[in-house]
């Protein structure tokens, strides 16, 4: 009995110093990030041919297996990495959904890890206990358009069961060829997430997905979660408060509930928001840090000694965030003052071709917003809304538009400009001020989806402009406005 003990008792410390060992890990990769991101990836809208290139430059590495292991609806290639002589098999699997980009650029900086000299001791210790695998951009058809549905129209996630499309074929066929002890399947989801009845974004989510509907938790699914404690422990060093935990209703038809179902302790990541960084390199960095901790963890085995209680204690995610909130604000109406509080976001639109878009911004709800938080918030009480007015000139041509003072236009409450016809065909510009068509007609009512325009005075004096959902200080700068709208 003696000897039981002893022997239990040093397995535990040997685990504990691993664990200690992985948080200065994950710290030291925090701060040596920018020696393995991968340059030649700078934003989220990546292609196939991108990555392609990227591959046949790993190819001449011979730590890498790098295979053609499918094609897409339309043929592009799938392609699988491989590396580590171990004998637990881990397949990580991004990019299902084609505007889902953040872990695939993460996976290009985890390969350049892979690929150096530094970090010998953690390299040597994963690479000897793990075989993992990676299959970046499931979804190249969708990557192409940067839309969630491949070229089918289908979600990828949802075929796991039909397995109509050879996207999905594929990621079964490997699943079951490697027959993983652990997966990752990495996702994007909305900014507008926030840890629940917190301020704070989602800004990485995680779950151990459910295998039925009654969500039991067996060894496979208890062993995600026990990784998942780990990974959460290590962003809270680096984004305290903005880990949350996706809904865990299970879904007969995903791929991640079923590969939890068939096997293999499979990790759901979602990479949601980040203050200021609309492409997500913040995020991507995140990405990288914790899925190599984790990847240090399982390796190691220090994940086993996690309770999986503090899983459930990760807070749910919610959607309770705006781009912009705006509280206490005084709105006239039929000869009455109200007071609102105004949510706004800013919406994505694609440019053609999808490697980049413009926004626009809109009010999303109005009234109470208590409850709700914003990326950038603004108490406006004593404040007035009055909406912009259209600047009498008409401007014929881009050189009349560009000796405009745009500071004093909007000063005098103009956020509309008349313009020739040859100048809107485009949906959007780089003028601080909206160009409208000779007869347009301003919005003058405010209501969830319209276009956000307008000021905010105080005592008749001029605080504040809000042109297509960016607030600015007219007083300070302009160049908060990143777009503006041509209507048509």
């Amino acid at each position: 009995m003696k000897r039981v003990f002893g022997f239990v008792t040093a397995l535990l410390v040997i685990i504990n110093v691993s664990t200690a060992q992985n948080n200065g890990f994950s710290s030291k990769l925090f701060d040596n990030y920018s020696k393995f991101k991968e340059k030649e990836i700078t934003n989220r809208r990546l292609k196939h041919e991108d990555i392609v290139s990227l591959l046949d430059i790993l190819k001449s590495e011979n730590k890498l297996h790098i295979q053609k292991v499918g094609e897409s609806i339309e043929g592009r290639s799938l392609n699988l990495i491989s590396l580590g002589d171990g004998e637990t098999d881990v397949f990580l699997w991004s990019q299902m959904h084609g505007d889902e980009s953040t872990a695939t650029m993460a996976i290009f900086d985890m390969l350049n890890f892979f690929n150096s000299e530094e970090f010998e001791d953690e390299r040597k210790i994963i690479l000897k206990k793990l075989r993992i695998h990676f299959l970046p951009m499931l979804n190249p058809d969708g990557a192409e358009k940067f839309m969630r549905r491949n070229a089918l129209g289908v979600d990828v996630n949802r075929d796991a069961l039909r397995l109509q499309s050879p996207e999905a074929k594929t990621l079964k066929r490997i699943r079951d060829s490697l027959d993983a002890d652990f997966g990752f399947n990495l996702h994007d989801q909305s900014k507008y997430y926030n840890a629940e009845q917190t301020e704070k974004p989602a800004t990485i989510s995680f779950l151990a997905p459910a295998y039925n509907y009654e969500k039991e938790i067996n060894v496979v699914r208890g062993d995600a979660m026990k990784v998942i404690v780990q990974m959460n422990k290590v962003l809270q060093k680096f984004v305290p408060g903005q880990v949350g935990r996706y809904n865990d209703d299970f879904e007969p038809r995903a791929f991640g509930d079923n590969i939890q179902k068939w096997g293999t302790s499979t990790i759901l990541i979602e990479s949601g928001g980040f203050p200021e960084d609309p492409e997500k390199q913040e995020i991507r960095k995140l990405n990288f840090v914790s899925i190599l901790s984790a990847l240090n963890s399982i390796a190691t085995e220090s994940y086993r000694t996690e309770d999986i209680s503090e899983y459930e204690r990760i807070p749910n995610n919610d959607r309770m965030l705006f781009d912009l909130k705006i509280t206490g604000l005084k709105y006239h109406l039929n000869e009455k003052d109200y007071i609102l509080d105004i949510g706004i976001n800013k919406d994505e639109n694609d440019i053609e071709g999808a490697a980049d878009f413009y926004y626009s911004g809109r009010v999303v709800d109005l009234g109470d917003l208590s409850t709700s938080y914003g990326y950038e918030e603004l108490d406006a009480s004593g404040l007035k809304l009055v909406f912009g007015k259209v600047y009498p000139e008409k401007i014929s041509s881009p050189k009349e538009l560009e000796v405009l003072n745009a500071k004093e236009l909007l000063e005098k409450g103009y956020a509309y400009i008349k313009v020739d016809s040859s100048m809107l065909k485009v949906p959007y510009s780089n003028f601080p001020i909206n160009l409208v068509p000779e007869d347009y007609k301003i919005n003058t009512h405010l209501a969830p989806g319209k276009n956000a325009n307008f000021f905010l005075y105080k005592n008749g004096e001029m605080e504040y402009a809000i042109i297509n959902g960016f607030l600015l200080d007219t007083k300070v700068s302009l160049d908060k406005i990143i777009n503006t709208l041509i209507f048509k």
